[in-house]
């Protein structure tokens, strides 16, 4: 097997989108950057790749057994064995995976782009010939509106994405348990031209067209129908506070 010493990785804890593992030019100061003291590398098929990228499901035993104990982070000035850890490659991609013990990808980070071309560089001089791949079918991942499908995603930064997801889990809570004439308010906040209309719809099809509108992009109409939506709810509020420099007032 191959191996890599000294990898930086930025850990991103239970994310099950690939798109909320951030990449090298999103990370940031106050991350808590750690360094691989030295890492396996294990060759994937794409479709491994993906399924581990982008669930929180079991890791193929197999994989699991090739790289038991053989990668270390440092700390502290010593090293510290991890039961699962792996970067795997798939021939472009490369990701470093930590199940933290267990069988799920619990960590997952990028790599910088130099550790990147040195992942490549080294599974091309060593033509690693075994690769793992998953062994039986998996069904199409299901999105959901706290899952959101990685188009709506697509194109934002680390920060939009974040707020984005706030504003999902508002737009839920107000399904759950907002009344009719919340739904109706909250769409007019929205679309204040949408008002007359409004006035004559039920709470699921305004809350459907609020959330069919508001799933595309992002925008300062976005923007400021969360933070309006998330005032005066203490845990919406830290999550803002998070991710964003500004407090709620």
């Amino acid at each position: 097997m191959a191996r890599i010493r000294d990898v930086w990785i930025n850990w991103f804890e239970g994310e099950e989108n690939g798109y909320n593992v951030c990449p090298f030019h999103e990370w940031h100061s106050e991350d808590q950057i750690e360094v691989l003291d030295q890492a396996e590398i294990v060759k994937v098929t794409e479709k491994l790749f993906d399924y581990i990228e982008n669930r929180m499901e079991d890791v193929p035993e197999e994989l699991l057994s090739e790289v038991f104990q053989k990668s270390t982070l440092r700390k502290n000035m010593t090293r510290v064995t991890l039961d699962y850890c792996f970067i795997m490659f798939d021939g472009e991609r490369a990701m470093a995976i930590d199940t933290l013990g267990y069988k799920t990808p619990i960590r997952k980070s990028r790599l910088t782009p130099k550790h990147e071309r040195l992942v490549n560089e080294i599974m091309d001089e060593t033509k690693e010939e075994k690769c793992f791949d998953v062994e039986e079918q998996v069904p199409p991942k299901e999105y959901h509106i706290l899952s959101p499908h990685p188009q709506y995603m697509a194109g934002l930064t680390r920060k939009e994405r974040q707020l984005k997801q706030l504003l999902f889990m508002a737009l839920d809570q107000l399904y759950t348990s907002g009344e009719t004439a919340e739904v109706r308010y909250w769409y007019t906040e929205w679309n204040p031209a949408g008002y007359e209309e409004m006035q004559h719809i039920d709470k699921e099809s305004a809350w459907q067209r609020l959330y069919q509108e508001v799933k595309h992009d992002w925008s300062d109409a976005h923007y400021e129908l969360c933070k309006k939506m998330i005032k005066g709810q203490p845990f919406f509020e830290k999550i803002w506070n998070l991710h964003h420099e500004e407090e709620v007032k």
